[in-house]
Order: structure tokens, then sequence, then C-alpha cells
């Protein structure tokens, strides 16, 4: 029983000191500012977040852009898409449109206003930082603080007049969405 206590406590031992080891050890991109979920933003880095901010979800939207023709040009409307947890589509986790609002599965939403845009590619709508001014509810938007668009695919309001004024045309787009919290 001695033997048996003694292996034990080797054991504990042995298993703190690595513990203990490992705590020391933190990679480069876990280093305060760095943040490894965060998207390449290529030419858009005014898209970076505040400083103090780092990713707590990230989703890819498969929807519509959806304008009104006013009679002299098309109007933006807003969006409708599905969120996905990744490009392949599978787990939806949410849904996007008009305010722009995101609302989870979960119960949660965040409605954001825009603050800076960049066009990276000419043929897709433009990458965005958005800041939150609505958060509530539990789940995966509760106290976001910025939200990202960016990989951009179509969505841009078509070439051609409407037929009729109060014409409605749904143009596809993709885009992934990062969604980032203040940390202390």
């Amino acid at each position: 029983m001695a033997e048996f206590i003694a292996r034990r406590a080797i054991l504990a031992a042995t298993l703190g000191l690595f513990l203990l080891g490992v705590g020391f050890v933190v990679p480069a991109s876990a280093e305060p500012g760095n943040d490894n979920r965060a998207p390449d933003l290529g030419d858009c880095q005014d898209l970076q977040v505040p400083a103090g901010h780092k990713v707590s979800s990230h989703a890819y939207a498969e929807g519509v852009q959806i304008y009104r023709w006013n009679g002299t040009s098309w109007a933006f409307v807003g969006p409708e898409a599905v969120l996905y947890a990744n490009v392949n589509a599978n787990g939806v986790v949410g849904t996007h449109y008009a305010g722009p609002t995101w609302e989870s599965n979960s119960g949660s939403y965040v409605v954001g206003a825009v603050e800076i845009r960049c066009t990276p590619d000419p043929d897709a709508i433009p990458w965005l930082r958005l800041r939150a001014v609505e958060s509530d509810g539990p789940g995966i938007f509760h106290r976001v603080t910025y939200i990202q668009r960016v990989n951009t695919v179509g969505g841009l309001a078509p070439s051609e007049p409407g037929e009729f004024p109060g014409d409605v045309a749904r143009v596809p787009y993709t885009a992934d969405y990062f969604f980032y919290r203040q940390h202390k």
C-alpha cells in the first residue's frame, strides 16, 4: 500500500511539473494583440478592429443582396442570408437580414453600423468593418463589439435598369463574417 501511495505521489508531482512547464510556453499567436482566428485582410488593413478585441465566432454566409429600382437607379434594401459554420454550408448557425442584423439559432442577435469599406474585388460587394450598436440574448452574438465582412463574392446591384419603379432584384452573394468581443 505504501508503494502504491508513493507511485501516485511521484505521478502527481510529475504531472504538476509538466503542467507548470506548459503554462510558461505561450505560442506567439496567443500573445496579446495577436488573434490567430482573425481573417487575412490583404490590402484592406483599415478593416482591422481596435486592439483589445478578439474573434469570438466566424460564419460563412450564402444569400442575396436585395435592391429596389427607384426609377433611376438601384437602391440597396438589405441582405438575406443563411449563416453556416463553414464554407461547405454545414451546420446552420443563424440568419442575416436588414439592419444589418445577425441572429443566431442560440437566441442572440447583433445589429451593426458600417464604419469602413474596402473594395479588393470590383466585381463583388465591399468588405466592411462594422461596429455593433446593439447586441442581446444568450448565444454567440452576445456582447459582440465588431463585425468584419470579408471574402465577398457577387452581390453587386444589377448593371441594367429595372423594368419599372419598385422592381426588385435579388443578387446572390457569399461572404465570411467575423464577430469580435472585447477582451481585457
